[in-house]
This record gives structure tokens, C-alpha cells and sequence, in this order.
């Protein structure tokens, strides 16, 4: 028999989430704890967010930009729900197709759980063979981003 324990560490999904350092970085999460994982834009990531991530899954951390490296492990404290950004005409993310009644973009709250002793640079990543199929080695654009239980493992140990 299994515990319920044991049952919500089986149902645990794991992501990979895009930061700029300069716009939003792991200290910053560190320092504020908690924050909603607004601005995103492309469907396929808004897809991962809103369909699949749930409250609890495991979000590796990622500085993308110069860095391009792991930094740290966060958690999804939320469900997806509308993100706010896109009805505000004067913010960067907003989008005029959407509406309070139709949303569009979506987002969830996370948490922070914990800084790497040191970054996992992507090239070390793209370089060992145990990541090879990991779809950071394949699509570095996409901001959010499934990853196999496996890989997280192995990258957060």
C-alpha cells in the first residue's frame, strides 16, 4: 500500500524555467520567497503552464542570457490561473486579444527551494552524455520546459 506521501511524490512533475538574471535571477527568488511566473508569451510554454504544471512539481531554475546555467531548484506553489499582465495596456506583456472573460496567457505562483552549490552551465549540460534527449540540449529558446525525473536527479545532486 502507499502512503499519500509516497502517492504525491509519484505524481511529481519537474520543469525547467527561463530567467533573464538581469530581469528576474535565483537571488531574487531566494530573497522574496515566493513569486508569480508572469510574462509568458508563447503558446507552447503557456500550454506546459497551464495544462500540466501543478501545485508541488519541481522547477529547476535557469539564468539564460550570458550565464546559461542551472542556479537552483524552485517549486510551483499554485495552479495556473490568468496572468494580470496581459489586460494592462501600459505593461510589456500586454495583449489586446485577451479579455477578463477570454484569457489568453497564463501563470503560476512559485517558490523558492534552494540555490546549486555551483552553476550547471549549459555546454557542461549539451557535453555529458547522460542529458543527451533532455530538451534543453534542443530547444534553448523555450522558456518553460518539461524535464525527465531522471535528469532532474541527476542535475539537482
Amino acid at each position: 500500500m502507499i502512503n499519500n506521501t509516497s502517492k504525491k511524490q509519484l505524481n511529481t512533475q519537474y520543469w525547467l524555467l527561463k530567467s533573464e538574471p538581469d530581469t528576474y535571477s535565483i537571488d531574487d527568488l531566494c530573497r522574496e520567497r515566493q513569486t508569480i511566473w508572469t510574462g509568458i508569451r508563447n503558446y507552447q510554454a503557456r500550454n506546459f503552464m497551464r495544462d500540466m504544471m501543478k501545485k508541488g512539481d519541481l522547477c529547476l531554475f535557469y539564468h539564460s542570457g550570458k550565464e546559461k546555467s542551472i542556479v537552483g531548484v524552485a517549486k510551483v506553489a499554485s495552479s495556473a490561473y490568468p496572468d494580470p499582465t496581459q489586460f494592462d495596456a501600459r505593461n510589456y506583456s500586454y495583449d489586446p486579444k485577451s479579455t477578463q472573460k477570454d484569457p489568453i496567457w497564463f501563470l503560476v505562483d512559485i517558490g523558492f527551494q534552494s540555490k546549486l552549490k555551483e552553476p550547471i552551465s549549459l555546454a557542461e549540460i549539451k557535453n555529458d552524455p547522460e542529458f543527451m534527449g533532455m530538451m534543453l540540449t534542443r530547444a534553448t529558446r523555450l522558456s518553460i520546459q518539461p524535464v525527465s525525473e531522471k535528469h532532474f536527479l541527476a542535475l539537482v545532486r
